[in-house]
């Protein structure tokens, strides 16, 4: 048996091998970093500095000690530290504190995931065990056992939940929480980065609904947020919670040595530019930390790539009888399986796991000594916590970026100082979307009925709740607006996706015991779940028998082929109203609404290994809508240029401008799409658009709308100077066009550029 190699030993040897170096484009180490204390807090009750001391711990890292004068003082406060810094005593301690002094106060805590409330839950259990104090403190959430629930009403001194309960199974309820509301003296709001986009937008407004119950109950809580590295955690944790928040930054935790290896997959057609698959490398690097015991994390950016790295690398494993040392971990997942996988990395059994950024966030895995990022994550914020999973207990660690051949890879290969240098993005949310404010309103008015002189949060509703008068689910009596409709309004609003159903999938491999195995958004589910379609769980291949899309149910049954299934959308657009255009010459920047219309077209299967497509079939769906905001960019069609030769060359410029957009307005790259038409059906024009994700939009396009000229010179910039000849992934886009599209981008990006650069949108 050949001896396992130390991590350190393995980075020596890598910087020896010639062929591994000529695939890493940068090393950069960050250096350890020693631990800033700061004493107990004069306030703190001795109860509670006796469960720290017995937990070895003498003093607080300076920003815990920052957080609890801040909350004793009755201050909203937003800590702000990297992984693995001990945020969670930026809340603990305040709160416990409180309720050992007053056993009537309560505290709220929200986390985004039920993951992560059941993970800090038996934290909260060892710090209270500390005190000798009985503190009842409990989960709230679709888990819980109907038994225990009204103990949690009558008697929960801390209850932690997250916002889908908090906004349709306690707000609604409030009279039943009374207790509760009356007593809240913190809302504690964890993971604060993961609010933005839609479903930010969406727990702003539950906040606001529940600041509203507070107020109704004479309570007025302090809230307590805490988040990873953004560059506005102040205003976002001020917009979510419509209050003023102190910002508290400066980490006081060590950190160890962290090494951050740029890793570019060989070129294998220099012809076209092409590079080795980032699927395929990161297995393979995957495999070699595997086999020298090297416990690993692998973030993949979709679930399909999640299935197909743990099947490669289950394969390292495949004589061991049931060996479970490396798994899959993603949405989808019954929570149960989930809560398996956590434990295993925690008490080692699992050598690595292959995971979406469902495992970016702060849920306990233990001490993972690597990790691999396939692909740029998104945004930087993301990338950092990705990197914060390995080495969270301050010893050294490996961090592997391996880029694929987008655009935006290979930009931030090239540019490394892009990731390690630059600030992380904004958050940003949007709570004045119309629609998620009227969605809102309604469940604010089954809560509490409205005066005729009230405002929601910010927002001034009157007209608003004459509409919903008209429209019969709220009625004007007195100086009140009052519900009316017999329907239960938060039960028909997701918070997190724009599509109000998941699709179940039912494994009927065996007729005698169907088992539900997971389950799936419907948007997802167009190009995941089709018939015929191989679904991947834990690298079990599936093939997708029958889709039932009225009843979304999914049907599959176990098969062993050896291809995977990936499949298209076609996308139409069309203006419904312009708000805002800006003209020069022939040139115009525009923004308003539209509506976009998907349908899944096609599938085609690709082979394991060689990613080889070995066939293809159509999808019968029906078309998802989505109306939403966006800007576009009409120009004139450049004289010279045939119908074919335009449209190869705006689909290539399409790719090569959305790829950009996240450096300019720091979003994720989900949240946008980059739509080219030859001849736009609002003016007959040639036009690019860029559209919201998300119904009615979140802002981002309108912030699009002012910076055309920048991101038509980056785009421009990149397709130059992209070293291949005709075109590649790396700059614009799969190559099916002429070989000429290249040269065609550049001068099509350039004139665009000229025409808007000097003026003022």
């Amino acid at each position: 048996m050949r001896t396992k190699k130390a991590l350190t030993e393995l980075m020596a040897e890598w910087k020896t091998d010639r062929d591994m170096m000529e695939r890493i484009w940068h090393w950069r180490t960050l250096e350890e970093k020693p631990a800033r204390f700061a004493d107990f807090p004069a306030a703190m009750h001795p109860d509670l500095q006796a469960s720290l001391e017995s937990r070895g711990i003498g003093q607080l890292y300076t920003h815990q000690r920052e957080a609890f004068d801040l909350a004793a003082d009755g201050k909203s406060f937003t800590a702000v530290t990297p992984t693995a810094s001990g945020k969670s005593f930026c809340y603990h301690l305040p709160v416990l504190n409180m309720i050992l002094n007053d056993s009537s106060a309560r505290a709220l805590y929200l986390f985004p995931t039920k993951a992560l409330a059941q993970d800090q839950k038996s934290d909260l259990h060892t710090l209270i065990e500390g005190t000798g104090k009985e503190i009842l403190s409990y989960t709230y959430d679709g888990d819980t056992a109907p038994g225990i629930r009204t103990k949690v009403r009558k008697a929960g001194q801390i209850v932690l939940t997250n916002p889908d309960m908090l906004h349709s199974g306690i707000l609604p309820h409030h009279t039943k929480w009374v207790s509760l509301f009356e007593n809240l003296k913190y809302i504690v709001i964890d993971e604060l980065h993961t609010y933005k986009g839609i479903f930010g937008s969406h727990v702003a407004h539950v906040i606001r609904r529940l600041k509203r119950i507070c107020a109704f109950y004479g309570s007025d809580p302090v809230f307590i947020c805490t988040s990873a590295t953004i560059a506005n955690p102040q205003e976002l944790a001020e917009n979510l919670t419509d209050s003023k928040h102190v910002l508290v930054d400066q980490n006081g935790a060590p950190a160890g040595k962290k090494h951050i290896v740029f890793y570019n997959p060989p070129v294998i057609h220099p012809t076209f530019g092409v590079r080795r698959s980032a699927v395929l490398e990161v297995r393979d690097l995957a495999t070699r930390l595997i086999r020298e015991g090297v416990q690993t994390i692998v973030f993949a950016k979709s679930r399909v790539r999640v299935e197909m790295l743990v099947k490669y690398l289950q394969e390292i494993t495949k004589r061991k009888i049931q060996d479970e040392s490396i798994k899959g971990y993603r949405g989808g997942y019954l929570p149960s399986e989930r809560r398996l996988i956590e434990k295993g990395l925690r008490d080692g059994t699992i050598q690595c796991v292959v995971s979406t950024n469902a495992l970016e966030l702060g849920v306990d895995i233990g001490q993972l000594q690597a990790c691999i990022m396939t692909g740029y994550p998104g945004n930087i914020a993301s990338a950092w916590q990705q990197a914060g999973r390995a080495g969270r207990r301050q010893d050294e660690s490996l961090v592997i970026y391996v880029a694929q051949s987008t655009a935006l890879d290979q930009y931030i290969i090239q540019h490394p100082e892009y990731l390690l240098e630059q600030s992380p993005e904004e958050a940003r949310i949007h709570p004045e979307n119309i629609l998620i404010l009227m969605d809102h309103l309604k469940c604010a008015s089954f809560e509490l009925p409205f005066t005729t002189d009230e405002q929601y949060g910010e927002f001034d509703v009157q007209a608003l709740l004459e509409y919903l008068a008209e429209e019969g689910v709220v009625i004007l009596s007195g100086d009140r607006w009052h519900w009316m409709s017999d329907r239960f309004p938060a039960h028909d609003i997701s918070l997190r996706s724009t599509s109000q159903e998941n699709v179940i999938i039912i494994d009927q491999s065996v007729p005698a015991d169907t088992r539900v195995i997971g389950e799936m958004d419907r948007f997802s589910a167009m190009t995941l779940l089709h018939e015929e379609a191989i679904y991947l769980h834990q690298g079990t291949q599936f093939q997708v028998e029958f889709l039932d899309w009225e009843e979304k149910k999914a049907y599959v049954r176990e098969v062993d082929v050896d291809y995977f299934t990936d499949a298209n959308l076609a996308v139409e657009l069309k203006v419904i109203a312009e708000d805002k255009q800006t003209t020069h010459g022939r040139t115009a920047v525009h923004y308003g609404d539209v509506a976009v219309l998907a349908m899944p077209t096609l599938f085609k299967k690709i082979r394991f290994d060689t990613h080889d497509n070995i066939g293809s079939g159509p999808i019968s769906l029906p078309p998802e809508e989505l109306h939403t905001s966006s800007t576009w960019l009409s120009f004139a069609r450049p004289d010279g240029w045939a119908e074919s030769e335009l449209s190869d060359a705006m689909g290539s410029a399409a790719y090569a401008i959305g790829s950009f957009v996240p450096i300019f307005v720091q979003c994720d790259r989900r949240d946008i799409h980059v739509v080219p038409q030859v001849k736009s059906p609002h003016d007959d024009l040639p036009a690019f658009f860029i559209h919201d994700s998300y119904p009615g939009g979140i802002g981002i396009s309108e912030r699009i709308y002012g910076l055309w000229p920048e991101l038509l010179a980056k785009a421009k910039e990149h397709v130059e100077n992209c070293p291949c000849q005709d075109g590649c992934p790396s700059c614009i886009g799969a190559q099916d066009a002429p070989l000429d599209t290249k040269q065609a981008v550049g001068r099509l990006l350039g004139s665009l550029e000229e025409a808007v650069r000097n003026r003022v949108i």
